[in-house]
């Protein structure tokens, strides 16, 4: 009876004993998949050493003598510190940053547009009612010098006013009536001058004795044909307008800013330019005007660049952006790369020494280009993670659920 029951009992022992292997093994290789980092990035740059003065052995909660620790307040949920060792952080391309003192302020941006300087625009009237007889401006968008001819108009009032010129001329002669006649001559001289007629053309008619069939338009600048209104055979009067012509050699830049931006904006502020269309190359300039009213559709303010143009490379209409400086200030700053927004909150890694990492929550500012400002949560000279920071934030996040923190001890809080 007894032989048998040791049998059944060693059996028992035997299957128990397999049991207890097998479940040691897969613990093992649980721990090695957990901690073995089965990923493969490439390598950009080794761990820096802790900051100087650093305890890398400072308790999560507390000091050894029961003292708060100043970190505390900043505790991540959800998240433990880890420990990562050196080759591992090789292999999965961990690079750090420290924390520093720099210059922080957020660029106002806007959409610009390149515009007329308005007061380099003319608009060509004539001074007297009649026909255009000829047209020496074929197409728009020529060019044109000042004082070269535009239009020649016929005009009956002109002719008429020629032909009492030459009369009053002739009875100059006659001695009764001499005194009026200049009187007169005098003020039809001004009429012709009124009508049009240059102070050359006068002495001509005046020379000769004969009336100018034409009225000569001239350009009153140099620049281009914008806009032409007429063609030859047209009747005009003063009040139609023959051609539009601007001077382009400089033009206007018309930024239009937020709302929210508009009183980080004032004339003289420096300003960078750039137009796609236009090469991309980037133009300085500065606020030269802040118009007094925003536009009530749009909620945006007004500014005007003026830029010079000689080569005539900004056309108006052409698009642009307008990048506007703005006063700066120290602040922290960490790479942007380094922060981890979960959505409710944001936090770093924070380098313990001993390839420890533990997480932080951080009050974030104003993000500048590659760098974010951190308010609260960092001191100047410590250490974070700047790349491969979400696989620290997953093997953190990992031994928070299973409740094991570096070294091996209960955790549920950051550093």
């Amino acid at each position: 009876m007894i032989r048998p029951l040791v049998a059944r009992w060693w059996r028992t022992l035997s299957l128990a004993a397999l049991a207890a292997l097998v479940l040691s093994l897969g613990s093992l290789l649980t721990q090695h998949l957990r901690h073995g980092w089965p990923f493969s990035l490439h390598h950009e740059m080794t761990p820096v050493d802790p900051p100087a003065g650093h305890d890398a052995s400072a308790p999560t909660t507390t000091t050894g003598d029961g003292a708060v620790d100043p970190h505390a307040a900043h505790a991540v949920p959800s998240r433990v510190t880890v420990a990562v060792p050196r080759a591992q952080l090789d292999a999965i391309g961990v690079r750090l940053a420290r924390v520093m003192m720099d210059d922080v302020g957020r660029p106002v941006r806007a959409v610009a547009t390149v515009a007329l300087d308005e007061s380099r625009v003319s608009h060509v009237h004539t001074r007297v009612a009649g026909w255009i007889e000829r047209l020496y401006v074929n197409t728009t968008g020529q060019r044109v010098v000042r004082g070269a001819p535009l239009a020649a108009i016929f005009s009956q009032e002109l002719l008429a006013s020629q032909n009492e010129f030459i009369a009053l001329r002739q009875n100059l002669a006659n001695p009764t009536t001499a005194m009026a006649t200049q009187s007169l001559l005098a003020a039809t001289r001004g009429r012709l001058s009124v009508l049009g007629m240059t102070a050359g053309e006068i002495a001509q008619v005046e020379r000769t004795g004969r009336p100018m069939r034409n009225v000569t338009v001239v350009a009153p600048r140099s620049g281009v044909v914008l806009h032409r209104g007429i063609a030859v055979g047209t009747a005009v009067d003063p009040s139609t307008e023959l051609l539009t012509v601007a001077d382009l050699s400089t033009v206007w830049v018309l930024a239009e800013i937020p709302e929210s931006k508009a009183s980080a904006v004032a004339v003289g502020q420096a300003a960078e330019l750039t137009f796609e269309a236009a090469g991309g190359a980037a133009v300085a300039a500065r606020v030269a005007f802040v118009y007094p009213t925003l536009d009530e559709q749009t909620r945006t303010l007004r500014v005007r660049f003026e830029v010079p143009n000689a080569a005539g490379t900004l056309r108006p209409g052409m698009y642009g952006t307008a990048t506007l400086a703005v006063s700066t200030r120290r602040a922290l700053v960490v790479p942007r790369d380094a922060v981890v927004d979960t959505g409710a909150s944001t936090h770093v890694f924070v380098v313990e020494g001993d390839g420890r990492f533990s997480p932080r929550a951080v009050t974030l500012g104003a993000r500048v280009g590659e760098r974010t400002e951190v308010r609260e949560g960092l001191t100047e000279g410590e250490s974070v993670v700047a790349s491969g920071v979400f696989l620290i934030d997953s093997e953190s996040r990992l031994r928070a659920t299973s409740g094991t923190s570096a070294g091996g001890q209960s955790g549920h809080g950051g550093h």
